[in-house]
């Protein structure tokens, strides 16, 4: 980062089409360019936005068996995820270049007959920069998506900061937090689903920490968002109508809550980040640097360069 140049970000806390890929695209333009023509130099969409997060699914799925109705709800779902390269990527690319932003964007991937939660990232020029794939679904999400290796455990080089993050409950991983540290992030990314009012204490955490901007996302979704035809076969009359809050946010490296948190509502979360802060931050407490002990903690992930506490490959 610029030491002297602030950064506009921008949240999108929106929700996508369910189990409609082509729409959600569709929609997906429409906050890149409201977050372009508020000034922002990254823009970020939820955890698994197309095409969907499955909340309250249950694929028909008990321990031991699994029914039709179930392996019809998981065709829609796999027929709508995103194959990457593909037609949704290239709109996707083609958006980023467009406005001239930094695309962060969860998908659901598809490949061979796995699908995987991942997060996308773009550069200005339109390029795949790359990918991150959930290295650990937690509880019922397991039955949807695989398991990420690990070598997308990254950060992306940009004028405006080292980007990186992690999806989800990752974040409840010490040992990836760490990783990414070690990396060097600036602008922290946490899609998720998590609706929770302790997630943001986690990620004010997460930002004290790794002295870093944290940008939280999540999506705003409510029960009659979903096709008529996957509310038949999930029976999911009865429930709440509001199944996700949102809670949104960007926190500052000190903790602070600068934007945010947005409930029970699509919205936009604007704001500059400050190079300078994330210095200031250092001072105190760098967790990878002066206040780290490599004499007696040893860290490596497997299958990338091995890392010493300065973040440099050793």
């Amino acid at each position: 980062m610029k030491k002297n140049t602030l950064v506009r970000v921008a949240v999108a806390q929106a929700a996508p089409v369910l189990f409609n890929k082509e729409a959600t695209i569709g929609r997906t333009l429409e906050w890149i360019e409201r977050a372009y023509n508020d000034g922002a130099k990254l823009v970020m969409f939820p955890e698994a936005f197309i095409p969907a997060y499955p909340r309250e699914l249950s694929f028909g799925c008990k321990v031991g068996s699994r029914s039709d109705e179930g392996r019809e709800v998981w065709l829609a779902f796999f027929d709508n995820a995103v194959e990457i390269p593909g037609p949704e990527v290239k709109a996707l690319q083609e958006a980023s270049r467009k406005y001239g932003v930094y695309l962060s964007i969860g998908v659901v991937e598809k490949q061979s007959g796995t699908l995987y939660c991942s997060q996308l990232m773009f550069s200005p020029e339109g390029k795949l920069l790359g990918k991150h794939r959930k290295i650990k679904p937690t509880a019922s999400e397991r039955i949807i998506w695989g398991e990420g290796d690990g070598t997308t455990l990254t950060t992306y080089e940009t004028e405006i900061g080292k980007i990186g993050g992690l999806i989800c409950w990752e974040n409840y991983m010490p040992l990836a937090r760490v990783a990414m540290y070690q990396k060097g992030v600036q602008i922290y990314l946490a899609p998720t689903a998590d609706h929770r009012q302790t997630w943001q204490i986690t990620l004010q955490h997460i930002a004290i920490e790794g002295g870093c901007y944290v940008l939280g996302c999540n999506q705003y979704v409510t029960k009659s968002m979903y096709p008529e035809h996957i509310r038949s076969l999930e029976k999911l009359e009865g429930s709440h109508e509001v199944i996700c809050h949102g809670g949104s946010v960007i926190v500052d490296p000190f903790g602070v809550i600068v934007s945010g948190p947005l409930w029970d509502k699509e919205g936009l979360l604007v704001a500059d980040l400050d190079p300078k802060c994330i210095i200031k931050r250092k001072m105190d407490l760098d967790v990878v640097g002066h206040y780290s002990r490599p004499d007696i903690f040893e860290f490596r992930v497997i299958g990338q360069p091995e890392m010493v506490a300065n973040g440099k490959s050793s």
